[in-house]
C-alpha cells in the first residue's frame, strides 16, 4: 500500500522530525531509483549475536496483490541497518586482528514494514506499507501520525561539536605499515591490500544533525543514517556494494582516487591525470577481477559481465574510477547468499581477498567496525540495495570515528598512501565543520 504525503519537507528536516522515534533512518541518493527513503519504529530489530544476518536478508515475507498505488517505484519496507565488516570471520577463518577501541555490534538490522519515500523524479513524498491483517489499523495511524508531521513547519536545525580527529596510527606508522603491505606485493603474496586509518574525536550532539546538515552539501550516491540505541552511522559513500532487483544483480566497485580541485581547469588536469595514471587502473582492474569471481558463485554461468571499466566519476573533493559488473542470481539463490558470496566488499579489502584480509588484520593499527562494511536495505518488493560504508562516520558515547584508506599496489608509495588518506577526509571534515589535528594535518600539507 502506499498513498500520497502533501509536504515541502527536504529528507534532512523528515528525518529530523523522526528523531524521537525507536530507530530512525535514512538513505539519500541513488537508493531505489533516486530519492530518500525515511523511517522509524521498526516492528522486529534483530538480535546482533544471535541472528544470522546472511538469513535474514534471504528470508523474505511473501507479498500479495498490491492495493492503493501498486508497486511501481515501490520499496514499503524490509530489514534496513548496517553490515559490519567483522561478519567476514563468519564467512572465512581469519585470526581476530588488531584492538577495538569501541567495539560495536557486528551487524545492526530492523525489519520496517513502513516507510516515507521521496521520489525526486516527481518531488512526491510518498507513505508506503507492508500490510497485514494484525497490522493495518496501527498503519493508518502511523499514516496519520506521519503526514501531521511533514504537514508542520520544519524542525530545529542542531550543530553537532567535533574536536580535532587524530590519527590512528600516526602518519609514521601508516608508512611503515604500507612499507609492509609492499614487501608482501614484492615477494607475491598478494596483488593489492586496501589500508586504512582512523580518524577519531570527541563528540557533543547527534550524529543524525550532522548527517542531515552535511548530506545536502555532499550529495553522495549512497549516503545513509542508521543507529540502534547505542550507536550512531552517518554514511556518506559513494559506492555501490550491491543491487539486486529481480534476478538482475550489479556491483561498481570504486578504486583509483586523485584530488578534484575547485578551479575548473585543474580539476580538468586532475581528472585526465587519473585516466592515464596506470597504478589506478591497475588497482580498479583487479578488484573488478575479484568481484567477478565473487558474483560467479551465485550467478548463473555464463551471465557475469563487464559493461563498464574504469570510467572517471566526480564525488566530493576527489575524482574517483568506477567500474560496472553484473550477472543474474542463479535460481535457488537469494540475497543471503548473494551477500554472503560478496563479503566485505572487495574494494576495501584486496585480492586474492582472503590473504589481504589477513594482511589487513596483522598490520592495521584498529580493528575496523561499520567501516568497509555495508548499509542499506533488503526488501521484499523492491530487491536488495547496499552501499559500501566509505565515507562514514562512526559513533558511540562520547566518541567518533572514520576510516580512510586506499588499495596498496606494486608501484604505490608510503608517502602517496598517506595523501590519498587526507584528500579523502578532508570534504567530510569541512562538510560536519571539523578538523583534523595539527601535527596530522601539517603532515598532510608536505
Amino acid at each position: 500500500m502506499r498513498r500520497p504525503v502533501k509536504s515541502a519537507l527536504t529528507p534532512a528536516e523528515v528525518l529530523r522530525a523522526c528523531r524521537a522515534d525507536v530507530r530512525p533512518f535514512c538513505l539519500t541518493g541513488e537508493w531505489a531509483g533516486g530519492g530518500a527513503l525515511v523511517g522509524s519504529d521498526p516492528v522486529r530489530v534483530a538480535d546482533p549475536e544471535l541472528d544470522d544476518p546472511f538469513e535474514l536478508l534471504g528470508a523474505m515475507p511473501a507479498i500479495g496483490p498490491p492495493r492503493d498505488g501498486g508497486p511501481a517505484g515501490f520499496v514499503g519496507g524490509g530489514w534496513f541497518g548496517w553490515l559490519g565488516y567483522g561478519l567476514g570471520r563468519r564467512i572465512e577463518r581469519l585470526p581476530d586482528g588488531p584492538p577495538r577501541p569501541h567495539p560495536l555490534a557486528p551487524a545492526g538490522l530492523a525489519f520496517h514494514d513502513h516507510l516515507l519515500r521521496w521520489d525526486r523524479t516527481t518531488s512526491t513524498w510518498w507513505f508506503e506499507a507492508l500490510v497485514t491483517e494484525e497490522r493495518a489499523a496501527e498503519l493508518d495511524r502511523r499514516f496519520e501520525v506521519l503526514r501531521a508531521r511533514l504537514a508542520a513547519a520544519a524542525p530545529p536545525i542542531g550543530h553537532p561539536w567535533f574536536g580535532p580527529f587524530r590519527s590512528r596510527p600516526s602518519r609514521h606508522d601508516h608508512l611503515g605499515a604500507v612499507t609492509s603491505t609492499l614487501s608482501s606485493i614484492h615477494a607475491g603474496d598478494i596483488y593489492q591490500a586496501n589500508l586504512c586509518v582512523r580518524l577519531e574525536a570527541d563528540v557533543e550532539g547527534s550524529l543524525l544533525d550532522a548527517f542531515a546538515n552535511a548530506a545536502s552539501a555532499l550529495a553522495p550516491a549512497y549516503g545513509a543514517y542508521v543507529c540502534d540505541a547505542n550507536t550512531e552511522i552517518a554514511s556518506f559513500s559513494p559506492e555501490l556494494f550491491l543491487r539486486r532487483h529481480g534476478r538482475d544483480v550489479r556491483s561498481s566497485p570504486i578504486k583509483g582516487t586523485v584530488r578534484r580541485d575547485a578551479d575548473l581547469v585543474a580539476s580538468t588536469h586532475e581528472r585526465e591525470q587519473l585516466e592515464r595514471s596506470a597504478k589506478d587502473r591497475a588497482e580498479n582492474v583487479m578488484i573488478v577481477d575479484l568481484v567477478r569471481n565473487d558474483l560467479g558463485r551465485v550467478c548463473r554461468p555464463g551471465t557475469v559481465e563487464v559493461p563498464d571499466l574504469a570510467r572517471v566519476e566526480a564525488h566530493p573533493g576527489v575524482w574517483h574510477l568506477v567500474s560496472d559488473v553484473v550477472g543474474t542470481l542463479a535460481d535457488g539463490r537469494d540475497d543471503g547468499d548473494l551477500v554472503r558470496a560478496c563479503f566485505p566488499p572487495g574494494s576495501v579489502t584486496g585480492a586474492p581477498k582472503v590473504r589481504a584480509m589477513e594482511i589487513i588484520a596483522a598490520t592495521e593499527a584498529t580493528g575496523r567496525e561499520v567501516y568497509t562494511g555495508a548499509i542499506g536495505y533488503a526488501s521484499p518488493v523492491a530487491g536488495l540495495e547496499l552501499n559500501v560504508a566509505i565515507r562514514t562516520f562512526e559513533r558511540t558515547g562520547d566518541r567518533v570515528w572514520f576510516g580512510v584508506g586506499g588499495g596498496v599496489v606494486v608501484d604505490s608509495t608510503p608517502e602517496g598512501e598517506w595523501a590519498e588518506c587526507l584528500v579523502k577526509a578532508e570534504p567530510l571534515l569541512r562538510a560536519v565543520g571539523a578538523d583534523l589535528d595539527e601535527p596530522v594535518a601539517a603532515a598532510g600539507a608536505r
